[in-house]
């Protein structure tokens, strides 16, 4: 299932840190964190964290802990060569080759970037400096106390409760009321789902209330009681 994609900002020192929530998980972008320390290339501050030894220590084990489908076979040669100078990973070769989840690479000029987990953003926060993750730490604490922002992810996932209960009440409607009806009434029926229910409550669907009603504006439902 896809879920909506709920974003916000945070304001970390003055830098804006863009902060998405995919499945009920929240994800820092390390494209932001990485402009405070190299505002023109925030990519090779990313690539340079993660081809350090002691961080791909640290992420390796996280999708070890976390990850039910993490390539562990893959993840171990790329062990072997994290001691050399040379050795270098980047969040889309690494996404690609383990299947890693504590990473998200998107594409798009204004919300692309590289995100991560919140264990991994603020690890690659202290490794920026230390201060800057504390007062990264600050603000995503108050985020997480901000009732806009979790109103937003409610909504969400009302709305998608409320879309999963109006395919039960249609199909309930199909299985035991449309049979009732007449063969032009099915037709009508089967092509839109909110005439399910129309014809189940009004007798006729939407199209043909209009046409028995040219002069009434709005729709069928704007002239009942049902929803008063």
């Amino acid at each position: 299932m896809n879920n909506k994609i709920v974003s916000t900002e945070l304001n970390v020192k003055d830098n804006l840190i863009k902060v998405i929530r995919i499945n009920n998980i929240d994800y820092i972008s390390l494209t932001d964190l990485a402009r405070y320390k190299n505002s023109n290339n925030p990519g090779d501050v990313i690539i340079k964290w993660m081809s350090n030894k002691s961080s791909f220590d640290f992420y390796s084990l996280w999708e070890e802990l976390f990850n039910e489908k993490f390539k562990l076979a893959e993840s171990r040669e790329f062990k072997n060569d994290s001691a050399s100078q040379s050795f270098t990973m980047s969040p889309s070769r690494w996404i690609n080759m383990t299947n890693a989840i504590g990473f998200i690479s998107k594409r798009g000029k204004y919300d692309g970037g590289t995100f991560a987990h919140p264990d991994i953003a603020l690890e690659f926060a202290s490794w920026i400096d230390p201060a800057f993750k504390l007062y990264l730490i600050k603000e995503f604490e108050r985020l997480k106390y901000n009732e806009n922002y979790q109103n937003e992810i409610e909504w969400s996932v009302r709305r998608m409760l409320s879309k999963t209960n109006y395919k039960i009440h249609t199909d309930s409607i199909k299985q035991n009321i449309v049979p009732t009806l007449s063969e032009s009434q099915k037709q009508f029926v089967y092509a839109d789902e909110a005439d399910v229910i129309n014809v189940a409550l009004f007798g006729m669907t939407a199209k043909e209330w209009r046409e028995n009603n040219p002069d009434l504006k709005g729709n069928i439902r704007d002239y009942t009681d049902f929803y008063t």
